[in-house]
């Protein structure tokens, strides 16, 4: 994820680098326009920029524009739906990714303590110093060790659903805003159809005109819709991948520590 935002972040700046080189490029060639062709070249370097002026800015005031004629109070309703649920993935996909440790070196360090020095508290002290759910999961089960392997596989059974469940945590909130977005989108269509007979009961004639604005708010509105549900989708499909990633290595991360307790209680037992 880290190399994700680094890969992102170079991109963003290479493009505003090339920007920058770009506009003050043709600055440059606008300027020595203006000096070897005298007042005659003014005239067409002022429409150059006021075209690139046009150019930078036609997005964003197209997107204002079909946000304003789809009705402020449908899309608004679609963009906070859309705001809430990135606030939601985002702080899923900061909660996993520090949650996705390898359990590789942990449960070396935890086999080395237990297993070869059969020193019980150090194992305890790594798991509790290491962050994640794995870590977490074999704190649990040392603390009951000594009890035997049954009741230390309990533990790890009881105590994985719970990480398990935090894991999962306002994934439901995603899916509630996934159904929701197209669904407000789909009530700004009604509306606007109903928008469209008032306007054609109003004035008695079913002109291209008379219509076409309630049909305008329809359109966007649904488009809205439809587009706020397959970012949010995107986004809840990778959290999942992300949960499943960590599930697997929780359980065998957990199959691994119980053979180590094993071993455990057999070399102290001898």
């Amino acid at each position: 994820m880290k190399k994700l935002f680094a890969i992102a972040a170079c991109v963003g700046l290479l493009s505003v680098g090339m920007a920058n080189v770009a506009t003050a490029q043709n600055a440059d060639s606008a300027a020595a326009a203006a000096t070897t062709q005298g007042d005659s070249a003014a005239p067409a370097a002022d429409q150059v920029a006021g075209e690139e002026a046009v150019a930078e800015t036609g997005f964003h005031q197209e997107l204002k524009t079909k946000f304003i004629e789809g009705g402020a109070d449908f899309m608004a309703t679609v963009a906070i739906a859309l705001i809430l649920g990135l606030a939601i993935c985002l702080e899923r996909i900061i909660y996993l990714n520090l949650a996705n440790v390898n359990p590789d070196k942990l449960l070396r360090d935890i086999e080395k303590a237990l297993v070869e020095e059969g020193n019980i508290e150090k194992a305890k002290e790594v798991a509790r110093n290491t962050r994640g759910p794995i870590a977490s999961i074999a704190y649990q089960a040392l603390l009951r060790a000594d009890q035997g392997i049954d009741i230390a596989e309990k533990s790890v059974v009881s105590y994985g659903g719970v990480q398990g469940g935090l894991l999962e945590k306002n994934l439901s909130w995603i899916t509630l805003f996934i159904a929701m977005a197209p669904s407000l989108g789909f009530l700004g269509t009604v509306v606007g159809m109903v928008q469209a007979f008032d306007n054609i009961e109003k004035v008695g004639d079913i002109s291209p005109t008379v219509v076409a604005g309630g049909m305008k708010v329809a359109l966007i509105t649904t488009i809205g819709g439809l587009i706020v549900a397959l970012i949010l989708q995107i986004f809840y499909n990778y959290i999942l991948s992300l949960v499943e990633g960590i599930l697997n290595r929780m359980e065998d991360a957990s199959i691994t520590l119980l053979d180590l307790i094993v071993k455990y209680d057999a070399k102290k037992n001898k």
